[in-house]
């Protein structure tokens, strides 16, 4: 059986953790008491002194000790009262705060279950205060959004009848009034409850985030007119350059001073936006209900439990008492949740789902995918494949000799950026997995901190399933290449071996835009649109998921070379007569290296500065500052890479390193992981710790500072070794990138 210490932890909101009961703190104090008291004799033991024997008299006896021991358990241990306590302002509020007094003495252990009660009411009392405040902030936001929801209801009708009538004018006006009505708006005169609702229709569903934008209102005299306008949010590019030309198209075009009288302009678009912003909140205050309500449970179960262990431990009968005085509060005695989630999910069926409850509730209680064996299965099948081929791969190549002087220069050059970046990319979705595990294991919500819908979000098994099952294909696509290049066999000639590597490439990119529902096509379409969201990042609102993402690219600076490398390769015609040299001496491919580096951090920054514009915090400019210290740092080694005798540029480069990684570290543990805290009760940590060994946060601080000063490998220079060995020193130095990254994922 689990302990129930154990299955609280699992099943708690792990952003409400400090609100829930300390059930260990109670269970110590528990310990406590047990080991404070004596063995004390009860009434039954008296009986142990006299010889009665066993006789008929027997059963009355015991009869007779079960009554007795009744009558004492009737007599009330303990006494709960619960006082008013005033409220912040000074103004008296009804707040319940509960206090328990002793009515029968404990003896020895007197004091301790003194502390014990003390524990158990301020625990009851946070439960309670936490569960009100909680109860109130959702059935305020939930008649908020009800009220909302009936605004854009009468919104859309207004909408609906404009156009009917806009149609039924159409039929008797003449070309140009034709021509005049043809922007939805139309003449009309408002009477001043009319007005007062329109009012009230931009302050409501402004609360929510839907804006509204008043125009003049006419003289006096004259009915009030509005001209408004919904604001959504410009997350995108095309919402931003749409919000611009919406406004300068009513300042311009639409003006109450060219539009007689004024007018009244509704946008269909922007009302269905509203819509969907309306239905996701309320998706959202229906899953805080949920949690609350698993909140109560979980609380009241908490205090069963550790009453029960009480009463175990002291043989007295407490615990009736004081769960009654837990049932009647008001953490368990409300019933305003329930309603409200009912009533959440009424209007969620009328309004969004066409009253089909069916459909409501995918949308309310999103099933999770459950774990398939088969996953497992073709998980262990594909990495034993992969083990298998990559044996058979080495043991191939030192037999052909293929890393010898003669041959390796062309087969690095050609076939190793291919197969080298797929490697990265498995690479980094095997870390991925781990992170995943990790995430799970340690409670740690990543579905809502990355705003995943369980569609096209990957589990752990999913991720370790793409990783084996794509390095399968390319170890066998490796294999079949070095067999056919190092026989005889149909006189294939290179450059038309060098089409197989060319096909893998091909093949993972029509994979990738594939769009037929195969192959996680949620995950992969999430993928691309985070792309093209770090790709066009001063444009587009920064979402946790894409600077997470942006953060993995700077990582793969490596892969993205290769990918410069394998399409000039294979674009420029170079395949055609085998010399790879013909895109290395391009002035374009060289500078162009310059671009593919900075990229990745070019983002980063870019993101920082939308983010500072969005939410002015100065942070996010220091964090633009540590990407563009990178960026000068790599550019700095790449130049000296190219002139790697100039003492000049390796002094540049160890100053613009060493100020760039002392940057990166400080952000990494103090902004990052919120480490390095002097008033920490952790020494040096931070407070709230999810890892209970302190030991593993100093290894991880290590861990990092060394794998973030491997760029001190660009001015070592070794010398006399092969351009295998070269490769390979920096294929390995990628891969430490990539795991660095994984374990900053981790701790981030």
């Amino acid at each position: 059986m689990v302990k129930f210490s154990k299955e609280l932890e699992a099943q708690l909101i792990p952003e409400w953790k400090d609100a829930f009961v300390n059930y260990c703190q109670l269970k110590r104090q528990v310990k406590k008491i047990k080991l404070s008291t004596k063995p004390c004799r009860h009434l039954s033991d008296t009986y142990d002194h006299y010889d009665f024997g066993r006789s008929i008299f027997e059963p009355i006896r015991a009869l007779t000790t079960r009554i007795i021991a009744a009558a004492a358990d009737t007599h009330e241990i303990i006494q709960v009262k619960s006082i008013i306590s005033a409220g912040e302002d000074g103004e008296e509020e009804e707040v319940q705060v509960y206090e328990t007094e002793l009515v029968q003495l404990f003896s020895e252990e007197e004091d301790e279950v003194k502390v014990y009660f003390g524990m158990l009411d301020d625990e009851l009392n946070k439960v309670n205060q936490f569960y009100k405040s909680k109860e109130s902030e959702f059935v305020e936001r939930g008649e908020m959004l009800n009220k909302q929801l009936q605004i854009l209801h009468d919104l859309k009708r207004i909408l609906s009848d404009r156009r009917h009538l806009t149609a039924t004018c159409a039929l008797s006006r003449s070309t140009s009034s034709i021509a005049r009505s043809s922007d939805f708006s139309e003449e009309q005169s408002e009477s001043p409850r009319n007005s007062s609702e329109t009012e009230e229709v931009i302050a409501a569903l402004e609360k929510n985030g839907v804006k509204f934008v008043n125009s003049s209102k006419s003289s006096k005299k004259e009915k009030i007119k509005v001209a408004m306008r919904i604001d959504i949010p410009a997350t995108t590019p095309t919402k931003t350059i749409s919000a611009v030309t919406s406004m300068l198209w009513e300042d311009l075009v639409n003006n109450p001073k060219k539009v007689r009288g004024g007018g009244e302009y509704i946008n269909k678009k922007k009302i269905q936006c509203a819509e969907k912003m309306i239905r996701g909140a309320f998706v959202e205050l229906y899953r805080g209900l949920g949690f609350l309500k698993t909140y109560s449970s979980l609380n009241m179960k908490a205090f069963t439990k550790i009453l029960k262990k009480f009463d175990k431990v002291s043989n007295q009968k407490a615990s009736a008492s004081y769960l009654k005085v837990v049932k009647t509060s008001h953490f368990i005695s409300s019933d305003k949740v329930v309603r409200l989630m009912d009533e959440v999910e009424s209007l969620f069926t009328h309004h969004f789902a066409n009253n089909d409850r069916k459909r409501a509730m995918k949308f309310l209680r999103p099933q999770h995918q459950k774990d398939s064996h088969m996953v497992t299965f073709f998980v262990g099948l594909f990495t034993g494949t992969f083990v298998t081929l990559f044996s058979i791969y080495a043991i191939l190549a030192h037999l052909s000799g293929m890393f010898t002087a003669s041959t390796q220069a062309s087969y690095m050059e050609t076939v190793y950026p291919i197969f080298s970046m797929f490697a990265l990319l498995s690479l980094h979705l095997f870390v991925y997995g781990c992170n995943l595990f990790a995430w799970k294991s340690s409670r740690i919500n990543y579905m809502f901190i990355f705003e995943f819908q369980a569609s096209n979000a990957l589990n752990y098994r999913d991720a370790f399933l793409i990783c084996t099952c794509l390095m399968t294909g390319v170890v066998g696509a490796m294999v079949l290449h070095l067999i056919l290049l190092s026989t005889d066999l149909a006189s294939f000639a290179p450059h038309r071996l060098d089409f197989i590597p060319a096909l893998l490439f091909l093949s993972f990119l029509l994979l990738l835009v594939c769009p037929f529902n195969i192959l996680y096509r949620p995950t992969r379409y999430c993928f691309l649109r985070v792309i093209r969201n770090i790709v066009c990042s001063p444009f587009y609102k920064v979402l946790m998921v894409d600077f997470f993402m942006a953060d993995q690219l700077t990582s793969q600076i490596p892969l993205l070379r290769h990918i410069e490398s394998a399409a000039c390769y294979f674009t420029a015609g170079s395949f055609k007569t085998h010399r790879y040299e013909t895109c290395k001496s391009g002035k374009l491919y060289r500078e162009l290296v310059y671009v593919i580096s900075f990229a990745p951090y070019y983002w980063r920054a870019m993101q920082c500065a939308r983010r500072w514009f969005d939410e002015c915090n100065v942070d996010h400019l220091a964090n633009l500052g540590k990407y563009v210290s990178a960026m000068v740092a790599a550019g700095a080694r790449l130049t000296y890479a190219r002139q790697p005798s100039s003492p000049l540029w390796m002094g540049i480069v160890l100053v613009t390193s060493v100020v760039a990684t002392v940057y990166q570290l400080y952000w990494d543990f103090v902004k990052d992981w919120g480490l390095f805290n002097p008033r920490s009760k952790n020494l040096w940590l931070r407070d709230d710790l999810i890892l209970k060994k302190r030991p593993i946060y100093y290894a991880s601080i290590a861990f990092n500072f060394c794998l973030r000063v491997l760029w001190v490998e660009t001015v070592m220079r070794f010398n006399n070794i092969g351009m295998f060995e070269s490769r390979l020193i920096d294929f390995l130095l990628a891969s430490l990138e990539v795991i660095r990254r994984g374990h900053w994922n981790y701790y981030r």
